[in-house]
């Protein structure tokens, strides 16, 4: 055990350049992404709710048909990447159900950053 003794204050000096590193990179996230809050206002759970209607309540992926909205999400079929023109745009979402979101529609985002070279965010 005497090389654990040793070691424990040289990881104690870390300790403070973690914290740093994490509130850094919590602020500038942040900063990039105010347009999260916009998940949060009444004009988007209306503007989801049109999609919804619009959509029938179906998944534009699988068709499944989902009465409970909870289970729904309203989609951005072209990234906005915070451009609100896209956000606001009714015609830039579409009706998925949460596993078709989580899954599908994930993994070809992931796939076109890939390929495509482009930022997450």
């Amino acid at each position: 055990m005497p090389k654990l003794k040793r070691l424990e204050p040289r990881l104690q000096g870390l300790k403070p350049r973690i914290a740093a590193l994490k509130t850094d990179f919590d602020t500038t996230r942040r900063q990039q992404h105010a347009w999260r809050k916009w998940y949060s206002t009444a004009r988007w759970s209306r503007l989801r709710m049109q999609c919804f209607e619009r959509d029938l309540f179906t998944c534009q992926m699988c068709g499944a048909i989902e009465a409970d909205t909870s289970k729904l999400i309203g989609d951005h079929v072209r990234r906005h990447n915070g451009d609100p023109d896209l956000f606001w745009d009714l015609n830039n979402l579409q009706c998925l159900c949460k596993p078709c979101h989580d899954r599908e529609k994930q993994r070809t985002e992931a796939a076109e950053r890939i390929a495509g070279g482009i930022g997450g965010g």
